[in-house]
Order: structure tokens, then C-alpha cells, then sequence
């Protein structure tokens, strides 16, 4: 398949989305719309991947550093046509293919792209356009057929006729044209319409007249090629890419309690055995070993869980790393750059920052942890936290292996506590503690004896 061209139109505005983001830009499953296509068109390996770009260009290509993309300008928007024509020089004149696809078809799989090259080269046809059948086809061009099924044209919506608009077979905005006749053939094509815009879909008028043949397509799911113009229709798709991620994890292994209710990014790996309880979120950049089970109502983004973990309801993972067989929640928060060592503990109402918790410590009650290097086997009461801001810079506290630590302690960093030590409760700790010591600071209890309570007036 190397020898192809992709190209991918993205130039739009997409208006009906209500948004100051580009249309391409709105995330599905953790992903660009235009990530989603350009991820499939890689896995052809073509020989040029190129994107035409337009409204608010510079945001989309920011978004996708990639080195493979050559990017094409279409400042002023005349049409899906006038796009492809904007690209020519960057497809080159070599012989061969050009795939073209929308931006705003996410769901587009690389077994339908494989397979609509392989018709177009057998068939020797100039150009072949995939169709699919749309039981709401509102918004759609129209595959209309001669009296023997073979395509005859594709009339836009605007431009149709009542008979035309209630033709359910649309056009999906996916062509396989040949390279060495395209720019030949989008010179021919005029803007004579209701929009004023030069149609690519008038590309096979125009190639049937230099008498070269057109072909159809036609694949079966309307789905993998639904397009994207609003908010519900990002939302229907979100629920159709949804149920295809969870029924490959289920394949895989993973057990989804109630799939109906969770959601989880594109990019996300669950490990066999695991176990998802209901209204889970599992964001971009999440992996999940082997035999883990996440407790209900949890958001997990960015982060990793080592074989064996349990992560309890309601608990918000950001950015850290969790090493097998460790505990957390239920109701903690772990944020960026907090990492648990293999069978630590966090329990409930804790939250750690930018924090190591040594292997076997526990941090299991009403805690704060903040920019923390903690030893292995260390225990931590409840209410403790770490003072680790003085108002204008962060500090840091060390705590040794073995150390106990009274509950409703505060250690105000910087501030180290060596090995073994011993923190009673209520200790305002605010310098070094040797190891093995014994560390209190409490006011000293006082009994007053005849005293008398407060009366308020009358």
C-alpha cells in the first residue's frame, strides 16, 4: 500500500460544533478527531501523508507535531474540491493512488481504506468513492444510480431533489482517485451549485466524461464512517467508540462490571484478569496491569497500576505510578508525580503530591502528603500532613524506613526524620529528628479546677 498518497481535508470550520475550537480538534475518547483519521491513514504506510488545513490552521497543526504530515493552507474555503487543488503539489505527480478522507470521520478503519484501494486497482476505474447506507441520511450527499446500479452521480443535499433526498445511500467523503489524472480533472470542475463551491463529488461527472471509469464502494457500517458536525453526534460516536474499546478489552480478559456506565480513552491497556466496576473513568495515558481491580465512581488519567493493585471507590489517580500488589482508597486522590512502591497503602481522604511512599508504608487516614521522599514500612497516623509550602516556595521532607508517626502531626519541610524514629501524636515537627528518637512537641495538659461555664445573656 506505500505507494498511495493519503490526503485528509480539515480546512472547516465546523459551525453547528458552537465552539472557538476547530471541529477536528474536539476530543473523542481522548483523541482529536483528526488523530483518530490520521492514525488509520498510517497504518497503510503511505508514501505521503498530506493535510489540508484552514480555519484556525496554526491550532491544528500545533496539535500534531509529527514529522510525516506535510501541511497545505486553504485560506479561503471554496469547497472540497478547491482543497484537493490546494494540495496538488504536495501530493507530487508519481504514479500511483490518492486516498482521500474527511477529518471529521473518526471512526474510519485502515481495513476499509485496504480495502477500497484493492477494488480501485482491480477495477480500473479513475476514480471510486465509498457509499454507505444512512437511515438518517440528513446532511448527506446522495449516491444516485442508473437503471442498472451503477453509479450515475452524487447530488448534494442542498442541491437535490424531494425524490433524491429520500435516497438513503450517501456519499462518505472517502475517494480513491489516480494521482496522475486528479489535477487534470479538478480544473473541469465549476462552482455551478446553491453554495458557490467547487464539489469534489462532481470529480466523477468529470472523470466519467475524459471516459474513465467510476466505481462504488460500498461498506456496510455506516458508523465507522459517520461524520461529526455537532455536539450529538460526537456524543453518538463517543458511545459507538466506547462499546468497540470495551468489547476488546473484554476479549482480551478484562471484566467490565456494567460497560454501559464507564468510559475510557483510545490509547488505555488493561491487564488480563482485571476487574472495572461501574461509572469508571479510565483517561488517556492509562495502563493497568494484570489482576487489578478499580472500585466504582474512580477517574484514573495518565497513570499506571502494577499487577495486583486495588483501587477503591471514588479515588482520583492523576499522573502517578502505583507498583503491584498497593492499595488505594477508598476516597483518596493521588496527583502528578506521586509514586506508591510495591504493597504501599493510601487510604481514605488522603491525598498525595509529587510524593515516593517507600514499599509496605501506609498512609491510611485524613492526610496530606506533599513533595515527600518516604522509606520503606513506614506508618503514618491520621491527620498527619506535610507542611511543604511556606508561601512562596516548595520544600521537602525526607522520612526514613520504619518510622511511626503519631496521628494529627504536622512536619513542616524542610525537615528529615531518621530511620526507626517515633512522632507522638500532636507533634508540630520543625527540625531534624534522629533516627531511633522519639519526637513530641505537645502543650502540656492543664486541669482547672472550680471553673465555670460561660452563660450567655438571660
Amino acid at each position: 500500500m506505500s505507494d498511495c498518497a493519503i490526503l485528509v481535508l480539515a480546512a472547516g470550520q465546523g459551525t453547528r460544533m458552537r465552539s472557538s475550537l476547530p471541529k477536528v480538534l474536539h476530543a473523542l475518547a481522548g483523541r482529536p478527531l483528526l488523530g483518530h483519521v490520521l492514525t488509520a491513514a498510517r497504518l497503510l504506510e503511505p508514501q505521503r501523508l498530506v493535510v489540508v488545513v484552514g480555519h484556525q490552521a496554526e491550532a491544528v497543526q500545533a496539535a500534531f507535531p509529527d514529522s510525516d504530515i506535510t501541511w497545505v493552507n486553504q485560506a479561503q474555503q471554496l469547497g472540497t474540491a478547491h482543497a484537493v487543488q490546494c494540495a496538488l503539489g504536495a501530493l507530487g505527480d508519481a504514479p500511483g493512488e490518492v486516498l482521500i478522507l474527511s477529518g471529521d470521520t473518526p471512526l474510519v478503519e485502515p481495513a476499509l481504506l485496504r480495502g477500497l484501494l484493492m477494488q480501485h486497482r482491480q477495477s480500473g476505474v479513475g476514480v471510486t468513492v465509498v457509499s454507505v447506507i444512512q437511515s438518517q441520511p440528513k446532511g448527506y450527499g446522495r449516491i444516485v444510480r442508473d437503471g442498472a446500479g451503477a453509479l450515475l452521480r452524487i447530488v448534494e443535499e442542498k442541491d437535490a431533489s424531494e425524490a433524491e433526498r429520500a435516497i438513503l445511500e450517501v456519499n462518505s467523503g472517502v475517494y480513491c482517485v489516480d494521482r496522475c489524472r486528479l489535477a487534470v480533472w479538478l480544473r473541469e470542475i465549476a462552482a455551478d451549485n446553491a453554495q458557490g463551491e467547487y464539489y469534489l463529488p462532481d470529480l466523477l461527472a468529470v472523470a466519467r466524461e475524459a471516459g474513465a471509469g467510476v466505481g462504488l464502494f460500498q461498506h456496510g457500517d455506516a458508523r465507522s464512517l459517520a461524520g461529526v458536525n455537532d455536539r450529538q453526534q460526537l456524543a453518538a460516536l463517543e458511545r459507538v467508540l466506547r462499546d468497540r474499546l470495551v468489547a476488546y478489552w473484554q476479549q482480551e480478559g478484562v471484566t467490565f462490571v456494567d460497560p454501559d456506565s464507564c468510559w475510557l480513552a483510545v490509547d488505555v491497556v488493561i491487564g488480563q484478569d482485571s476487574v472495572i466496576e461501574p461509572q469508571v473513568i479510565l483517561g488517556a495515558g492509562t495502563r493497568i496491569g494484570v489482576g487489578c481491580r478499580v472500585g466504582p465512581f474512580c477517574e484514573i488519567r495518565q497513570s499506571q497500576l502494577g499487577p495486583g493493585c486495588q483501587v477503591k471507590g471514588f479515588c482520583h489517580l492523576e499522573g502517578a505510578v502505583v507498583e503491584g500488589e498497593s492499595t488505594v482508597g477508598p476516597y483518596a486522590r493521588l496527583r502528578p508525580g506521586t509514586v506508591l512502591a510495591v504493597g504501599a497503602r493510601v487510604g481514605n481522604f488522603c491525598e498525595i503530591k509529587k510524593s515516593y511512599i517507600g514499599a509496605g508504608s501506609k498512609v491510611n487516614h485524613l492526610s496530606y502528603i506533599g513533595d515527600t521522599q518516604m522509606g520503606e514500612g513506614v506508618n503514618v497516623g491520621a491527620g498527619t500532613i506535610t507542611c511543604n509550602y511556606d508561601g512562596v516556595h516548595k520544600h521537602q521532607t525526607v522520612i526514613g524506613d520504619g518510622v511511626f508517626i503519631g496521628s494529627d502531626t504536622q512536619l513542616v519541610a524542610p525537615v528529615r526524620v531518621g530511620e526507626q524514629a517515633v512522632i507522638g501524636a500532636g507533634t508540630t515537627v520543625t527540625k531534624e529528628v534522629p533516627a531511633k528518637a522519639l519526637a513530641i512537641s505537645r502543650s502540656p495538659q492543664l486541669h482547672i479546677s472550680d471553673w465555670k461555664r460561660r452563660q450567655g445573656k438571660g
